[in-house]
């Protein structure tokens, strides 16, 4: 089962913040992490997840250096940022009271499908 596009557009940005909160990475990296994560549910497009990294950098949310790698092509590294940070906690306050909002409003109709509500 995958998680539908809808349903994550506009938290990309989010996600994103949130895997470099862990440690600096780079976005094949990422992408494979939040794969794994999510037992393949989710797996952002080469797109998206470089859209998403423009924008953070854009927005001064990220910073990047290039890796020293002693093989292959050099990799970009991400690093959150001070202002990045501050947005991605204001981003996951605005998730969770959407969440919030989203299982009141539903509740009641999940029970009578006789779904289990969380």
């Amino acid at each position: 089962m995958s998680i539908a596009s809808d349903l994550i557009r506009g938290n990309t940005d989010m996600i994103v913040l949130a895997q470099l909160l862990r440690q600096d990475s780079y976005g094949y990296e990422i992408n494979k992490v939040i794969r794994q994560a999510s037992g393949g549910r989710l797996e952002l497009k080469e797109a998206t997840l470089y859209g998403a990294f423009r924008r953070l950098e854009e927005a001064r949310h990220v910073t990047y250096y290039w890796g020293d790698e002693a093989t292959g092509a050099r990799r970009r590294y991400y690093r959150i940022t001070a202002d990045g940070r501050a947005a991605l906690e204001q981003s996951l306050r605005d998730w969770r009271e959407a969440r919030d909002i989203i299982d009141t409003l539903v509740q009641k109709e999940e029970e009578k499908l006789g779904g289990e509500h969380p």
